[in-house]
């Protein structure tokens, strides 16, 4: 094999933002002094499902995940002393994308920039929201509608900006086969391609297909994972080329930014993240024909909590060994001509084609939302199984458990803990800033944000002018949703289809034996509150919970404790277990624990599931929940046994 000329190396990018705008900003520029190349914009929850940081969802949620972003002074201070137009960013905003581009853009103008020079993206694929992270704000079809108004509106006014980032991450983290990543992917990707079709001259709509880039989850099984990228430049190809008569191999090109899987680092033996990290890494990077433009890597204690800055440098590093130390960069495709890569890239593109047919079929990626969840979380159920049966190794946590405590652990968890003043603190700027702004012009902004969004033009115009008005993100998200109405996402377990799992003969007799003492079906209630849209651990407790014989009732995600409450009031269960990801449980589990003591309903046990740190879960205990959950706790089966155990009228009689 010959040396090419030294290719340039991937964008170098970390995954952040929280606290505050300032906070992040020094963050930000701290990075970029570190050697990082490009941003990558983490948003709170808030910010990412249209709600100021005052609404009673954000309570608990403000600066936990992402930094807060409420209206045109935040944005400026988020980048504050970068220069835009010399910077290439990435904003991870799907239901909000046209606000917070509305936002960056007019902070670039005010800092002088020309905004046909912007480089980054937005990832604004919503349809990935309904599948696995929930943080939609209005229905499918109007959402795919405000998709291709960024698209169009960047077409012809930041026409080096990538308005969508298909994202097919968050589907391997819900459970996606290598096949279902890539027909859910680009059947995202054909449905938002012929939304914009008709927009634009038919002389340009290659140059338009171009400029939709992917973002996608690289796993731990490495040759799969790199044949699953060869795949993917394939297929995008053939659709490119075949469905929509690009003939220019340049705008057929497969353009792709990536972040590792999370979904398989473990709280056990943290430190081992690193390795999975680095060869997750390698399948994006090692492969030059399908290798990402942009890569952002977890941190080792992510399975832990909020990383801090030197966890984040530490992955950035990581990048930077291999991109620089090593002569990868010097050689051309590794792997051309290899018949075993060559076999299963052949073999997944089969798969994917069969899946892509069956979505087709159905009317596509919009009319078959409630199918790919369904099948997710099937797919998702089958990967705990294995884990659960010893048929997949998770080292540290169905193997070799035993071992040395990590130094890299300290006192403090090893993770960085917001503050719980910064939500007071936010929404005291927040009022500060509605205060001081000129409200007759926010007034007349909004109506005619809400006027273009009922006559159905292109939103992108109005957006901008309401983001220099002064308007916030809850008030431009109110006008999407009394045009367009809310959403309430498919849980996905109704229709998931039982994997008959091993071992439950045992529950199953002993939720019959249970239920026959307490007189009727033993009633399990799941809720989630708060806005963490990340439902794949309470739709599997849901699920196993279901083929145990419990009566379920579990209505998805974004729920307020005081509609948790009301759904006890109702539904009258035995236990409510809580799932919480986003880190915003003391809180939330708090205002539960209170509103069920006000409503006499304090006698229910309640179990609470997420990321809690140790002394959290004391917490926890200390406010009356009966058990705490973390990804430790793998092992469904044990947790269907607790439940069964906490209502159990003999057991309970003889404590």
């Amino acid at each position: 094999m010959t040396q090419t000329q030294k290719d340039r190396p991937w964008l170098i990018r970390t995954y952040a933002g929280h606290s505050t705008a300032q906070a992040s900003n020094t963050l930000y520029r701290g990075n970029l002094a570190k050697g990082q190349t490009g941003l990558s914009v983490a948003f709170d929850l808030p910010t990412q499902t249209g709600y100021d940081s005052d609404h009673k969802l954000a309570h608990g949620e403000v600066g936990k995940v992402g930094v807060p972003v409420c209206h045109l002074g935040d944005m400026r201070m988020l980048f504050d002393q970068i220069p835009l137009e010399q910077m290439n960013t990435s904003m991870t905003i799907n239901a909000t994308a046209p606000w917070l581009l509305a936002l960056y853009i007019a902070v670039a103008e005010e800092q002088g920039a020309d905004i046909s020079k912007l480089q980054g993206t937005v990832q604004n694929d919503l349809i990935k929201e309904y599948l696995s992270r929930g943080t939609y704000v209005c229905p499918p079809k109007p959402s795919l509608k405000m998709i291709a108004d960024v698209a169009e509106y960047c077409y012809r006014n930041v026409p080096k900006w990538n308005p969508m980032n298909v994202c097919s991450y968050h589907l391997q983290e819900a459970g996606a086969t290598p096949e279902q990543e890539l027909a859910f992917a680009l059947s995202t990707a054909i449905a938002v391609l012929d939304e914009l079709r008709p927009r634009v001259p038919a002389e340009d709509f290659p140059a338009m297909v171009s400029r939709i880039s992917f973002f996608v989850n690289a796993g731990i099984r490495f040759v799969t994972e790199m044949c699953k990228m060869r795949a993917f430049v394939d297929l995008w190809d053939e659709i490119c080329r075949d469905r929509y008569g690009v003939e220019n191999p340049k705008f057929r090109r497969f353009r792709y930014g990536v972040q590792v899987n999370s979904l398989g680092l473990t709280e056990q033996q943290p430190e081992n993240n690193v390795y999975r990290i680095l060869i997750e890494m390698l399948a994006v990077t090692l492969s030059k024909k399908a290798r990402a433009r942009a890569v952002q890597l977890p941190a080792w204690n992510e399975a832990l909590g909020l990383p801090r800055p030197w966890d984040q440098q530490w992955s950035m590093r990581m990048q930077q060994i291999l991109a620089y130390e090593t002569d990868l960069l010097e050689y051309g495709d590794l792997f051309d001509g290899n018949p075993a890569v060559d076999a299963k890239v052949e073999e997944l593109k089969e798969g994917a084609r069969a899946e892509l047919a069956n979505l087709d079929s159905m009317g596509g990626a919009i009319s078959a939302i409630e199918y790919m969840k369904a099948r997710l979380v099937d797919s998702n159920a089958d990967r705990l199984n294995r884990i659960e049966r010893n048929e997949t190794i998770v080292v540290g946590v169905n193997k070799w458990t035993e071992g040395e405590a990590s130094p890299l652990q300290t006192e403090d968890g090893g993770i960085m803990v917001v503050d719980p003043a910064v939500e007071k603190e936010q929404i005291a700027r927040l009022n500060d800033w509605r205060t001081a702004r000129d409200e007759a012009a926010v007034q007349k902004a909004l109506t005619a944000l809400r006027e273009a969004a009922a006559t159905g033009v292109n939103i992108m115009p109005a957006s901008i002018a309401a983001a220099k008005a002064g308007a916030t993100t809850g008030e431009w998200a109110e006008q999407m949703r009394a045009v367009h109405g809310t959403y309430r996402g498919p849980t996905g377990v109704s229709r998931a289809v039982s994997n008959k799992t091993e071992g439950l003969e045992d529950l199953r007799a002993a939720v019959d034996m249970v239920s026959d003492r307490l007189g009727r079906r033993m009633k399990f209630l799941v809720g989630k509150p708060g806005l963490d849209g990340h439902s794949n651990g309470a739709e599997q407790i849901a699920f196993r919970a279901r083929d145990c014989g419990m009566d379920i009732s579990y209505e998805g995600i974004r729920l307020t404790p005081e509609e948790i409450i009301s759904a006890a009031l109702a539904e009258n269960p035995h236990v409510i277990g809580l799932s919480i990801l986003s880190g915003s449980h003391i809180p939330l589990v708090e205002e539960v624990m209170e509103r069920l003591k006000k409503a006499e309903l304090d006698h229910i046990p309640v179990i609470v599931g997420g990321i809690i740190p140790e002394s959290d879960a004391q917490k926890l205990k200390t406010m009356g929940v009966a058990k705490v959950y973390t990804p430790k706790d793998f092992e469904l089966n044990v947790i269907m046994s607790d439940i069964v155990a906490l209502v159990d009228p003999q057991q309970i009689a003889a404590e």
